[in-house]
């Protein structure tokens, strides 16, 4: 009996020891991922919920450590209350990084937690408080991994992956608390239950440091992909800009061979410094982003489409031999010929545009020497009038043969 009480004081202590660790290193974190937010203005809402949470985290371990000093269960239910609702308000950050929310289910796990802490009771606050109170805490941290795994369709970074791990085994951590460990102690007594609660602790510690770190870094890594997107993306119209075509088309025509062509189209919209004489530049904006559009629609997703000038364009096609991409070029030319675009006093605009065609004859092909080819044959649709389509030389005999 006297060995039992010794060994409780100590591990008392331990505990004590590393709940002050565990308020550290949340307090920290929320301090941390408050600096971030001036660093990056476009996740501020999102940061600022991140470290509401890991504040709530600090708050409720705080007064775990001191929930002995209030009468009953109360200590131990509001403490509890309040690290619930720290995990549902870092699930809310999180989720906030896709647009999404979980207001109504966190509230409904809020009161059904309550409701089980007024029935449990001062007479079963103790069990209430090493197993049923563990099961919110896995289900918060579950659906958290699950958020960071669904990221909204983004490519998934390397910060994100860390941070599903992280959750995940949280998640399974308090699971197995909740659902195995009361077993466990009936088998293997008091001691066994101690260890594992030190267990939890020294994992909670690694959870409030690596998980705020890895958010992040998170954040980072999608600011950093946003940049260079915008660096390689024309402002206007979304297509890709000069140098993100040439450095794409060039791997693209690299990674070709003789069973799988490339065709490029070199694209120029007809008397477009007319229209902007005459409407004005914001419509003339308009017919860009329309031929944008359109070219996107026309020329589907495997089509590598840049804005490589004012009104010039160019598209790659790969897996297009002359005769696919003549037949895909004169598709565009007819679909944006038929288009209205509307000006800004409610006027129609009609435009149309020319295109020069090349196929790439070999791996060996240079993206600019195919441009080049291009251009000479859309200077010659231009010369015949514009609003059509002329090949190559060398892909017109290959189309006619």
């Amino acid at each position: 009996m006297y060995r039992r009480s010794a060994l409780t004081s100590a591990m008392h202590v331990d505990l004590n020891t590393l709940y002050l660790l565990l308020i550290g290193t949340l307090t920290a974190s929320a301090l941390m991922t408050l600096w971030e937010r001036r660093v990056h203005p476009k996740r501020s809402k999102e940061l600022g919920i991140l470290a509401a949470g890991f504040a709530t985290l600090a708050i409720g371990c705080t007064a775990a450590s001191w929930r002995h000093t209030l009468p009953g269960a109360l200590g131990s239910a509001l403490s509890n209350l309040v690290i619930v609702s720290g995990y549902l308000v870092v699930l809310h950050g999180v989720a906030a990084l896709n647009g999404r929310k979980y207001v109504r289910l966190s509230l409904a796990v809020l009161v059904l937690l309550a409701l089980a802490w007024v029935i449990a009771g001062a007479k079963w606050q103790d069990v209430m408080w090493m197993y049923p109170s563990a099961i919110p805490i896995s289900f918060a941290s579950g659906m958290t991994a699950f958020e960071l795994a669904r990221g909204d369709g983004r490519k998934r970074l390397q910060g994100q992956q860390i941070a599903m791990l992280v959750t995940g085994t949280h998640a399974v951590l308090y699971a197995f608390r909740a659902l195995i460990l009361p077993w466990l102690v009936a088998k293997f007594g008091f001691d066994f239950l101690m260890t594992a609660s030190k267990i939890t602790m020294y994992e909670g510690v690694l959870y409030s440091v690596v998980l705020p770190m890895t958010l992040l870094r998170l954040v980072r890594d999608e600011s950093h992909v946003q940049l260079l997107q915008e660096s390689q993306t024309d402002f206007l119209t979304g297509l890709g800009n000069r140098r993100w075509f040439f450095e794409q088309g060039a791997r693209v025509i690299r990674g070709s061979d003789a069973s799988r062509p490339v065709a490029l189209l070199a694209i120029d919209l007809d008397h477009f410094k007319k229209v902007n004489d005459r409407y004005g530049h914001e419509t003339g904006d308009r017919v860009l982003k329309s031929f944008a559009d359109i070219a996107r629609s026309v020329l589907g997703p495997q089509a590598l489409l840049a804005r490589i000038g004012g009104e010039e364009f160019a598209a790659l096609l790969p897996g297009y031999d002359a005769l696919q991409a003549k037949e895909a070029g004169e598709a565009l030319v007819t679909a944006f010929g038929e288009t209205t675009t509307l000006s800004g006093n409610g006027l129609g605009i009609q435009a149309t545009l020319s295109i020069g065609l090349v196929q790439s004859e070999s791996a060996a092909s240079v993206l600019g020497d195919l441009l080049a080819t291009a251009d000479q044959a859309l200077y010659r649709a231009k010369s015949l009038g514009g609003n059509r389509l002329e090949l190559s030389h060398v892909d017109a005999s290959s189309a006619a043969a």
